[in-house]
């Protein structure tokens, strides 16, 4: 059987990013790391991230930093994941992908559901 692939959409400087992938680590998998603002994911990437996650636009959206970036509100999904892929510092994290289901942690132990 092929070993599932996990992957972390990681902020070194977060404490729950750390917290995640030391939790995926303890698991005994070796994710591939992406630094998600450095290596920021384009629009077709995080519309496949949503589907994995169940979430909407707006539930993977940092409110208070895409206030401070002076955006408007909106509820139109397509402009909310231009502006992750444009500003990837407003997309939560961490997100946990391993195969086909992903995880948001926060809580961390969240991805221990889809860990194998």
């Amino acid at each position: 059987m092929a070993k599932t692939k996990i992957a972390i959409y990681h902020n070194p400087r977060c404490s729950k990013s750390r917290q995640t992938l030391a939790l995926v680590r303890e698991a005994g998998h070796e994710p591939e790391i992406i630094e998600y603002l450095q290596d920021p994911p384009d629009a077709k990437t995080i519309a496949s991230l949503l589907r994995k996650l169940g979430l909407s636009p707006q539930e993977l959206i940092r409110a208070k930093e895409h206030r401070a970036l002076g955006l408007p509100a909106t509820d139109d999904p397509v402009d909310l994941i231009a502006r992750m892929a444009a500003h990837p510092e407003i997309i939560e994290r961490p997100i946990v992908v391993a195969g086909r289901q992903a995880r948001l942690g926060r809580p961390p132990e969240q991805v221990k559901e889809i860990l194998p």
